[in-house]
């Protein structure tokens, strides 16, 4: 692989086409002092999935190997790699184990976001126990970088209707049961998040890495985070904010304020676009590619992955579509939001088979 920057991404716009089609995302912040340029790799939502004994879903798991295979092949070399949660399917110590050893295989210090398919079987405990904290932060060459656990729920919902641990992940892992929760930083970390931005300079840039998407897209699926207004308010006082999340399996962008929000891709399966359902409260973002259904018959579409530069903390992501087109999102200054420079219309999606 190789890194391009962002005066390089947007000249070339939809023609760059790299030599791989997994979901990697490969991230070049290109701040003014160039000593401080680094570049990390983005992985998500590999949703592992134990059969019994020792097999798993073959396509999960190879798509996760491709990927760190992929991420141990960069040039140059990122500082750090980035895992976006969801590493196991119904949250087992089998499926956490395949998937931790999967990673093992990475020769870069790694960082993890906390999904709730590693969450709810056992309220992360077991995943605790082999990555660590559940939220937390660190600066890396001026840029102030944090993690939050943003697959929180009310207390009720969490310990006092299921029977067991098995049945509340199972429950929580539908897409659309109507038994579910809503997301939720939770006033805990939210209070950790203030006093630890504290100390933080208003113009010093702020990359936030949750699961949910820290708005409110899509209830009814839970592309939703209940507190999301709250956590923004947090955020809203530093000059340059971006977010990047996993969880929604599509290619998703959006600017509130100050802070810029993209979606990564993931390495399991992709979530259809949610716009039909008009009659559920949806405020999806209007460049979003309506991914409608994957083809059957090619385990890998739909899933993608994307070079991120980020200029003056400012993202231009492109992401490389399996058997489509690739597509460029790039900040707009003028216009103070990021928009897609090919696709600006719905009118004509870049699909071209689903």
């Amino acid at each position: 692989m190789s890194i391009i920057n962002r005066r390089t991404l947007l000249k070339t716009g939809g023609t760059f086409v790299a030599g791989a089609c997994l979901p990697l995302t490969n991230i070049r912040l290109a701040f003014a002092d160039q000593s401080q340029d680094f570049t990390f790799a983005y992985i998500s939502d590999s949703h592992i999935q134990h059969i019994k004994g020792t097999k798993f879903v073959r396509n999960w798991d190879q798509g996760l190997k491709r990927a760190v295979a992929e991420a141990n092949l960069m040039s140059p070399k990122p500082d750090f790699v980035m895992y976006g949660g969801d590493l196991a399917q119904l949250g087992t110590r089998e499926e956490l184990d395949h998937g931790f050893e999967i990673m093992s295989a990475l020769k870069h210090k790694t960082h993890y976001v906390m999904g709730e398919h590693d969450y709810y079987a056992d309220l992360g405990e077991y995943w605790s126990s082999q990555v660590g904290k559940q939220y937390y932060s660190f600066d890396h060459k001026g840029v102030h970088i944090i993690v939050l656990n943003s697959i929180l729920t009310d207390d009720h919902w969490t310990h006092e209707r299921w029977a067991n641990g098995t049945e509340r992940m199972g429950v929580m892992a539908g897409l659309d049961d109507p038994r579910g929760s809503p997301f939720m930083v939770g006033a805990a970390q939210r209070k950790w998040l203030a006093n630890d931005l504290k100390g933080v300079s208003k113009d010093t840039p702020i990359i936030v890495f949750s699961h949910s998407p820290l708005q409110k897209l899509f209830k009814n699926w839970n592309f939703w985070t209940d507190d999301a207004e709250l956590v923004q308010a947090i955020l809203q006082p530093f000059d340059s904010v971006t977010v990047f999340y996993g969880h929604v399996h599509q290619i998703q962008y959006n600017q509130i304020g100050n802070i810029t929000f993209h979606s990564v891709m993931a390495t399991a399966w992709p979530w259809p676009y949610p716009e039909s359902y008009a009659q559920a409260e949806n405020h999806m973002p209007h460049l979003t590619v309506p991914i409608n259904r994957a083809d059957p018959f090619f385990e890998r579409d739909a899933t993608g992955w994307q070079y991120v530069d980020i200029n003056s903390g400012k993202a231009t992501v492109k992401f490389s579509l399996t058997e489509n087109e690739p597509r460029t999102v790039g900040y707009d200054a003028k216009r103070g939001y990021p928009l897609d420079t090919k696709y600006v219309s719905r009118s004509k999606p870049p699909q071209n088979h689903y």
